[in-house]
């Protein structure tokens, strides 16, 4: 299984007091490490280009995001700030997900894990917000599509947070496909079931104080089979942990398990449909402990369920 990252990731600090900070990479990153010696190839996360990004996002927003910056903190808007470190860290976070695709289609390997920041699902085609600067995973969405010629990539959301920036990026092409549950009341206050966009998009809202079963419930009846529907050609996950009970921002209380769970799923579900093919990338997570908690059990899902390598 292949690991993308780089250090530069750890450069974007948006203050001290922000919640998204870099001790949330460093803790996975140390955590995957002692969990798994030798088992997992570590790769270093290219650049991202100005034409992988323009493919999702305009050119006033990407001018903003990467323009250089002086000043310790900059505010983009109520909760999302850059420092000096912030834009190189949110190209190689974009980066990361273009070469695992490549990684992944090509036949390297069937898996791949990027774990990078900022985090990016919220960020849309003319706005970075909600701690996200470029949307990584809709940027390996488009490469995908273009590059590789794919007509049916299906984006996996378990983030607590609705990725607003995913759907509105895509609401308009089928050849993308969204599917998210998030928790009702949050931030962005998007996502809902009526959103349908180009009969692409999926969204269904859990109450607060949910739990494993009506979360594993609403999966296994609705999303896996909306998603088997689909027949995806590549699966891409944007794999938020801030879903568990011990997380600050939300109450959906799931623990480790439940996404263990779940990315048991998602791994079957591409082995049917595209050859194993998945690519997971990190969204958020603010509770240190548990976040590295949950991406450990999540990798440890992706490599029991991976296919063997090729060659």
């Amino acid at each position: 299984m292949l690991l993308f990252t780089h250090p530069a990731c750890l450069q974007h600090v948006p203050g001290a007091d922000h919640p998204e900070s870099p001790q949330r990479l460093q803790g996975v990153l140390d955590a995957l490490r002692s969990a798994f010696p030798g088992q997992l190839e570590w790769r270093e996360a290219p650049s991202a280009k100005l034409g992988e990004l323009a493919r999702v996002h305009d050119t006033a927003m990407i001018d903003l995001v990467l323009q250089a910056q002086d000043a310790p903190l900059r505010q983009i808007d109520m909760d999302t700030r850059t420092s000096p470190g912030s834009a190189r860290a949110a190209l190689h976070a974009a980066g990361a997900g273009v070469a695992a695709v490549d990684a992944v289609v090509l036949g390297e390997d069937p898996v791949a894990f990027c774990a990078v920041r900022p985090p990016g699902h919220h960020a849309t085609a003319s706005n970075a917000m909600g701690f996200c600067l470029l949307n990584n995973v809709a940027v390996a969405a488009a490469y995908a599509r273009d590059r590789h010629g794919l007509e049916r990539i299906a984006i996996v959301d378990f983030d607590v947070h609705h990725g607003n920036g995913t759907q509105d990026i895509f609401q308009h092409d089928p050849r993308v496909a969204y599917y998210s549950t998030h928790q009702a009341g949050l931030f962005p206050n998007s996502g809902l079931r009526r959103d349908r966009g180009a009969g692409n998009l999926l969204n269904i809202l859990l109450p607060p104080g949910s739990g494993s079963l009506r979360f594993r419930n609403v999966w296994a009846d609705e999303m896996l089979p909306a998603i088997d529907d689909f027949r995806p050609q590549l699966v891409l996950v944007s794999a938020g942990f801030d879903a568990h009970r011990r997380d600050p921002q939300a109450d959906l209380m799931l623990e480790a398990e439940d996404f263990a769970w779940l990315t048991t799923e998602l791994r079957a579900l591409a082995r049917r449909h595209a050859a194993g093919r998945l690519v997971s990338t990190l969204e958020g997570g603010y509770d240190l402990e548990a976040l590295a908690e949950c991406s450990v059990a999540h990798v440890q899902a992706l490599l029991d369920g991976a296919a063997p390598r090729p060659g």
